[in-house]
């Protein structure tokens, strides 16, 4: 039907700019799951069954050929094929390949040893394989995990809890998942990275470009220090349907998710939604009933049975981990106490180093620092060449 080069020659000078070195049957296997990619919009079933039964490449041949498919019916193949193959472009794929291997995006996919396996649990609709800025390995890490998710239009009290949140479980260990966007997403990444935590961002669009562009410096410090990934290609551009798609990898990633603040209608109910299909425990925090930002978490509370968010404990519950109250390893003191041991050990005129506070608070420096950076954030505190501060009242 279509002519396109699957050889193993072809694979190799297409994924030399990644420095990958394989066999020759495994690096056509990661070609045409690079080719699929570009071919499929992401969740398509379609695509999805035809690559779980036969794997990339015999996949995207049988395609190419002639004939019907046993893992579809006729008419899921011929549609199929009216969508992939106007996109067929060897010199697109290797086009993304070249922004990749210029942006450190590394592709991921099931024969890696980083592929995060609950990802398959969207079965026909699990993505084919990652674009992924950062430490790749982190997505093995992620068994302790929670989405933090919600309004992009976040009032001062959603993203107040949606950093008192991160923090204090990243604190503990827990490993924050959220999509980069403005609002609750951002606040939930900004502060796991004060903590010292690890975040994940799953992007709508390809790994290499940042979105939203005034996230740019978020996205950047969460690929150093964490992940930064995405199903569709280098150059992809985000949509309204990958962002809605996008969210079902944000819930499939994480043990559990926490819509912190949502309109009646807000995207990020899709999430919850997402997370309610695969089982996993969902959780919704309460706000003002006068709040429109938090009309859509009481409906996750009041008719589909999301449990109620007032602090990590509450979290940690969902995750069955330890509470602060209850039996198990000792956690880090919750960021709420050491706050104000901070803000006690500092003045409004003086600068004073991290290691002078923290002997005056009695806590630990590397404590000190990450409380620190939380204030920062909140807009309590200011840095200077000679130290920190207290923000002095109207400044």
């Amino acid at each position: 039907m279509t002519a396109f080069d699957l050889g193993a020659d072809a694979a190799g000078r297409a994924l030399a700019p990644l420095g990958v070195h394989q066999s020759a049957d495994a690096a056509r296997e990661r070609y045409a799951t690079a080719v699929w990619c570009h071919l499929i919009e992401p969740g398509d079933s379609v695509a999805g069954r035809i690559v779980a039964a036969r794997g990339a490449a015999p996949a995207l041949e049988a395609v190419l050929a002639e004939g019907t498919l046993a893992e579809v019916t006729p008419r899921e193949l011929a549609e199929g094929r009216k969508r992939w193959l106007p996109r067929l472009s060897a010199r697109v794929v290797a086009d993304s390949f070249l922004t990749a291997a210029a942006r450190g995006v590394r592709l991921v996919t099931r024969a890696d040893p980083e592929w995060p396996a609950q990802l398959d649990d969207l079965e026909a609709h699990a993505p084919l394989c990652l674009w992924v800025r950062g430490d790749a390995s982190a997505l093995r890490r992620l068994d302790a995990s929670v989405a933090i998710v919600g309004a992009r239009a976040a009032s001062r009290y959603g993203e107040h809890v949606a950093m008192e949140l991160a923090a204090e479980l990243a604190g503990d260990g827990i490993a924050v998942v959220s999509g980069g966007a403005y609002g609750i997403d951002g606040s939930a990444h900004r502060a796991t990275l004060s903590a010292g935590g690890l975040t994940v961002a799953l992007l709508a669009g390809g790994a290499d470009r940042s979105y939203p562009a005034g996230h740019a410096g978020l996205i950047d410090d969460i690929a150093r220090h964490g992940v930064v990934a995405s199903e569709v290609a280098c150059g992809s551009a985000p949509t309204k349907w990958r962002f809605l798609q996008r969210n079902r990898l944000i819930a499939a990633l994480s043990a559990a998710t926490v819509v912190v603040e949502a309109g009646w209608r807000s995207g990020s109910l899709n999430t919850a939604g997402h997370a309610a299909t695969l089982s996993r425990p969902l959780g919704a925090v309460p706000g003002p009933i006068t709040s429109a930002t938090s009309a859509g978490t009481h409906r996750l509370i009041r008719e589909y049975g999301a449990q109620c968010i007032t602090g990590a404990d509450d979290v940690r519950e969902l995750l069955g981990l330890a509470t602060a109250n209850g039996a198990g390893a000792a956690r880090m003191p919750g960021y709420t106490g050491d706050a104000t041991r901070v803000v006690d050990a500092m003045s409004t005129r003086a600068w004073r180093q991290p290691g002078d506070i923290a002997r005056r608070a009695g806590m630990a420096a590397d404590a000190v620092e990450g409380v620190l950076g939380l204030l920062q954030l909140d807009g309590s505190v200011e840095a200077g060449a000679e130290g920190w501060r207290l923000r002095r009242a109207g400044a």
